[in-house]
């Protein structure tokens, strides 16, 4: 078998990515549309799951199918993105940023970063590992279980455990 050298193998990465996005965009891009509804966020996210197809690509070569991972990775990408948009610390968030006055709000931004930080002290380094990568880097569930090296239902019962803290300091309906 011939070695292929680094930029071979680009080449061919690349090759195989468009040959994916040229079969499958469309699926993918209506499925993330479907579940998001909305065609910016769809496109965005189509994009995202095509990113990722490129750092698996020999993983996709050696499956069965690429389609079904493509619109695994689709759903579970757009699925993360409506959970985190519906967390109750955004609605938070966003009721903070509309009674701020037209000014910097300096005061405000210290007491918010204030309440953070205390919510965050009471989680173990860990948990708050898990916040910061989720709701602030946005990173999917997957990606800080692979981080933190734990179970992404691990991951999932930590951040509900600070949601409901939060919830409960913050009265959040």
């Amino acid at each position: 078998m011939k070695a292929i050298t680094g930029g071979q193998k680009d080449k061919d990465r690349s090759e195989f990515l468009r040959g994916l996005y040229t079969a499958y965009g469309g699926s993918v891009y209506e499925r993330c549309r479907y579940l998001l509804k909305d065609a910016t966020k769809a496109e965005d996210a189509m994009q995202e799951v095509f990113a990722r197809a490129l750092s698996h690509a020999d993983e996709l070569r050696a499956g069965a199918s690429p389609l079904a991972w493509l619109m695994k990775s689709a759903t579970h990408l757009c699925l993360n993105q409506l959970r985190s948009e519906r967390a109750p610390w955004r609605r938070w968030f966003e009721r903070d940023a509309l009674a701020r006055p037209e000014g910097d709000g300096g005061e405000q931004k210290m007491e918010t970063r204030a309440l953070l930080r205390s919510l965050l002290s009471r989680v173990d380094l860990e948990t708050q590992a898990a916040v910061v990568h989720y709701w602030v880097d946005g990173m999917t569930l997957e990606e800080v279980a692979s981080i933190l090296e734990r179970s992404v239902p691990t991951v999932r019962k930590r951040l509900e455990r600070f949601a409901a803290l939060t919830n409960e300091e913050l009265m959040v309906p």
